[in-house]
């Protein structure tokens, strides 16, 4: 399929213990959330003229690609799976672009996309296979022990262990909060919960979590 030209290859991304490498512009650009609307509805708008199509769609990749494949890599934890979400995700987008209205959120739209994608790997998966806790969190110690800054002690190493064991849903909630830094608001729109209902669940997911780094 010609799309996957567009996708940049996300080999670069293997060490699982690598902050998100943004560039300064598009760090400061993040913190100015009137630039990334407006930089949004162009690139919407110049997808759906069909001689810009390709160049939007690009830019979108670029801009969007590094985050959206930490956010489904902290789901389904293997980079290659990550990989394969993130592709499947992007076509998606594809196909569904055109008919975007922009009475949502771009951002909010496409990781929406992405946790869905996600999801349904999670269950296909489930379904191939039963497994218990121990049998994810071993794959999961497998998966950071072969990365190169490796270390038991790392209180990272231990987060991430941490957040593995949380119910489905409360790991999504924690990721989006706890990671991308969104607000309940953006998360409520990504997940189609109240807000309220987000804030309980990220209360649980914390104490879980403090509770099992301070176990292990």
């Amino acid at each position: 399929m010609g799309l996957f030209k567009y996708i940049v290859d996300t080999n670069e991304y293997t060490n699982f213990f690598a902050p998100l490498n943004l560039s300064s512009t598009i760090l400061s650009n993040l913190k100015d959330n009137r630039y990334i609307l407006n930089q949004d509805s162009q690139l919407v708008k110049q997808f759906k003229i069909p001689s810009q199509k390709n160049a939007a769609f690009t830019q979108l990749v670029k801009q969007y690609q590094e985050k959206l494949y930490w956010h489904i890599r902290r789901m389904v934890v293997e980079h290659e799976d990550a990989n394969d979400v993130l592709q499947n995700s992007f076509i998606k987008v594809w196909n569904a672009l055109d008919n975007f209205r922009e009475d949502s959120q771009l951002y909010t739209w496409l990781y929406r996309i992405a946790t869905n994608e996600s999801l349904s790997f999670l269950e296909q998966k489930k379904r191939k296979q039963t497994s218990s806790f121990d049998d994810v969190a071993e794959v999961y110690g497998n998966t950071v022990k072969a990365d190169s800054n490796f270390n038991a002690n790392q209180l990272e190493w231990k987060l991430q262990m941490a957040i593995q064991q949380l119910p489905e849903k409360q790991k999504l909630v924690f990721n989006l909060r706890y990671f991308d830094e969104m607000t309940y608001e953006q998360i409520s729109k990504i997940l189609d919960t109240s807000e309220g209902a987000l804030k309980a669940s990220y209360h649980h997911a914390a104490k879980k979590v403090e509770e099992f780094i301070k176990t292990h």
